[in-house]
């Protein structure tokens, strides 16, 4: 079995070297960038299952890189943000990133992140196995798990991976509550963490791109419940 391809993107050589032995030791095959600019063209070129992103980086930070590449790449990205530093998390999160582990980490904790976001590719890639062709429909939304597009009014809206299995999972779920802490392990890997403003931003990502095609409500934010995609009209 092929070993899983990773891109690690950061300028601290000890760390680095930490993060290259830990994960190695895991069986995943990764490469190195220590800037934002040769970072990006290894992104570019090369197929990755998952890309490990710092924030401050020479030559191109962590969000303009993540920006240019949104703009035709959507293999997962791990930010790694400053520790206390929301607004970068926040940030990172906005432009497309799957999800963030700040500084410093516990290799640990580390391994277990992109163990997490692994398993939902690879879900997500068996989903599209010929054998499967579900679609989904509601309140103009359609969702084809074969292809993993979503249209509204018949116009492609390009979402991240997370997003789009919050979108599904939601979908599937439609007319229920779902929880913060469900979605966190259904769609994250792991148990909900304080203060963890992740899934509020996934979800705000959601609305957002849908809103620029059709801006009616569909996602509804429950204080202290979690969300729910209104079911289909009687």
């Amino acid at each position: 079995m092929q070993k899983p391809h990773l891109l690690l993107i950061d300028d601290d050589p000890e760390l680095s070297q930490l993060v290259i032995d830990y994960l190695s030791l895991d069986g995943y095959h990764i490469d190195h960038a220590s800037d934002g600019i040769r970072g990006l063209q290894q992104a570019q070129q090369q197929e990755y299952q998952l890309i490990l992103l710092d924030v401050m980086l020479p030559g191109l930070d962590g969000f303009s890189l993540l920006r240019q590449l949104r703009q035709h790449h959507y293999a997962p990205v791990l930010m790694l943000t400053a520790r206390g530093d929301d607004i970068d998390r926040i940030v990172g999160l906005e432009l497309g990133a799957d999800d963030y582990l700040a500084k410093p980490f516990n290799p640990r904790e580390l391994s277990a992140r992109v163990k997490a976001i692994l398993r939902r590719v690879e879900l997500a890639a068996a989903k599209q196995q010929p054998a499967v062709k579900e679609q989904l429909e509601l309140h103009g939304v359609r969702l084809n798990r074969d292809n993993r597009q979503v249209t509204v009014a018949e116009q492609l809206v390009l979402l991240t991976a997370t997003e789009f299995d919050i979108l599904d999972y939601l979908m599937r779920h439609a007319g229920r509550v779902v929880s913060k802490e469900e979605l966190s392990k259904e769609i994250l890997g792991r148990p909900l963490q304080a203060y963890d403003r992740s899934l509020d931003m996934h979800l705000s990502n959601v609305r957002r791109k849908i809103a620029l095609v059709d801006p009616q409500e569909r996602i509804q934010t429950l204080r202290g419940a979690g969300y729910l995609f209104l079911a289909a009209h009687a």
